[in-house]
């Protein structure tokens, strides 16, 4: 068996997991967990890794792999010319080896700003100042290095009330 990859129709890569696998083949969706802000809430919801693809295993030489392309959901295979392209040996292993146990990779978070790059407070009591990004105490927060009252200061405010400057 190899994994080969399916492209989906817009947000149907759960659709087409469901029917796929009804059809017997292996089917791997790789999800991650993402920040959802809605209504002045934040959530954190299951989103998939790459949007509108997903990885479906089989042997070409047994499936019936064309019916994969009628699939509810599908929009067609990767393929080169007319045969479907096989994932490189070991890529599929590796997302499926960072899942935790709700089947959700864990990423790596990184900075959403590089060191000394100016950014502007949208939210809060320093609504409207700029400063300098210098770090990351953990993935919701961020320091942020301003000039207040002609002395430098560090303070921690939210990610997601800080945005670049142009």
């Amino acid at each position: 068996m190899r994994w080969y990859v399916g492209h989906t129709q817009p947000s149907s890569e759960v659709k087409a997991s469901s029917h796929l696998r009804n059809q017997d083949f292996a089917v791997y969706l790789p999800r991650y967990l993402k920040r959802r802000r809605h209504a002045r809430r934040i959530d954190w919801v299951p989103a998939p890794l790459f949007p509108r693809y997903l990885f479906i295993g089989m042997d070409l030489a047994v499936a019936r792999w064309r019916a994969i392309r009628s699939t509810i959901g599908i929009a067609g295979l990767v393929c080169h010319g007319d045969r479907p392209t096989p994932v490189p040996i070991g890529i599929v292993e590796a997302l499926q080896a960072r899942e935790n146990d709700d089947g959700v990779l864990t990423l790596p978070a990184a900075p959403p700003f590089d060191k000394g790059d100016r950014v502007h407070i949208t939210e809060g009591a320093l609504r409207g100042l700029n400063g300098l990004f210098e770090g990351t105490p953990d993935e919701e927060r961020v320091i942020i290095l301003l000039d207040l009252l002609g002395r430098e200061v560090r303070v921690q405010v939210p990610l997601e009330v800080v945005r670049a400057v142009a």
